[in-house]
């Protein structure tokens, strides 16, 4: 049955009363994004354009020194973020479902923000040779989260 108090216990612990896969996919998930989350922050200029198919704009003064800077920014907020996980993975897994929700925020906003604001950027191809992968695979990755959150919300099988 699913449990909705899950996502604010009354007290932070490090005991999870839900399924290992729940936990182990918490733990795969976030490595996956320290992973990126490091890419993002000290190898920027590879993961702007090898992975995230950005084209390199010129001009003068050359604007890809700013452009990597924020994109280093962004990484080390991702970075930060996955800290945070870190610490509830290793010290208050009960928190494990209240992170789901915080990864579904991220992710969804993805699907439902990007088409409004920024959908040229990310996929005419006015600035990118192709679409971003955090484009092209949000939908799917929000359906993992959301299934492994709802999983996070049931008990453990005795």
């Amino acid at each position: 049955m699913i449990n909705f108090s899950k996502v604010f216990p009354k007290t932070a612990s490090n005991e999870f009363d839900g399924p290992k896969v729940a936990v182990w996919g918490f733990i795969i998930f976030t490595a996956l994004m320290t992973w990126r989350a490091i890419i993002h922050m000290f190898f920027e200029s590879y993961g702007f354009h090898d992975i995230a198919n950005f084209k390199i704009i010129t001009g003068e003064p050359d604007p890809m020194p700013i452009i990597y800077r924020f994109f280093s920014l962004w990484g080390s907020v991702q970075l930060l973020f996955c800290m945070v996980c870190w610490v509830v993975i290793f010290k208050y897994k009960s928190l494990i479902p209240l992170m789901y929700v915080f990864w579904l925020l991220e992710w969804g906003s993805r699907i439902f923000f990007y088409p409004i604001i920024r959908e040229d950027i990310a996929i005419m191809g006015l600035y990118t040779n192709n679409i971003t992968p955090g484009v092209e695979f949000a939908p799917y990755i929000v359906i993992l989260i959301a299934s492994l959150f709802l999983l996070s919300l049931t008990d453990k099988k005795n």
